[in-house]
């Protein structure tokens, strides 16, 4: 008798089509007509994060409201992203907005960080995507800072605008 050597499958991080390459660029080209909605949310979030807050969006895609978030005030803002390209894309987005914000590549399931790190997590539009939501949510939690705040705005289509709450 002999063992396996096939590994256990690691699911997929992410459940829609890989967002690298082309399929990157253009996401980054339609969510910019949505500048005003980051730019909101920034505002709406800053009022409550106290200066010098570690701030961690997980899945930004191209930056967008992590650059808003750090005009607005002192804070240390880390962006993780599974996707390559849109670590790429924001880091460029943000050295065009002349703002620091340190993007890295990594999975929501699996976060690269030490246990209590962050101030705030913000996760906006991709929560729904995770093919592994209770790991990200408890990744999310262990990197959260004590009287920390964790932050998920997402959509359902089966959801009404009735149930979007802020």
């Amino acid at each position: 008798m002999t063992k396996s050597t096939v590994e256990p499958k690691v699911p997929k991080a992410y459940k829609g089509i890989t967002m690298e390459g082309p399929i990157a660029t253009w996401y980054a080209g339609t969510t910019l007509k949505d500048l005003n909605r980051h730019k909101l949310r920034a505002e709406q979030l800053s009022k409550a994060i106290p200066s010098g807050s570690r701030v961690l969006e997980i899945a930004p895609g191209p930056g967008y409201f992590c650059i808003e978030l750090a005009k607005l005030g002192d804070y240390e803002i880390t962006g993780l992203d599974i996707s390559k390209s849109f670590v790429e894309i924001a880091r460029t987005n943000a050295a065009a907005a002349n703002v620091k914000v340190d993007f890295r590549q990594g999975n929501a399931s699996d976060m690269p960080f030490a246990n209590e790190t962050f101030d705030l997590t913000f996760c906006q539009a991709a929560f729904k995507n995770f093919t592994q939501p209770v790991r990200a949510i408890a990744e999310m939690y262990r990197v959260l800072r004590p009287h920390g705040t964790a932050v998920i705005v997402d959509l359902r289509r089966d959801a009404s605008r009735q149930d979007d709450r802020l």
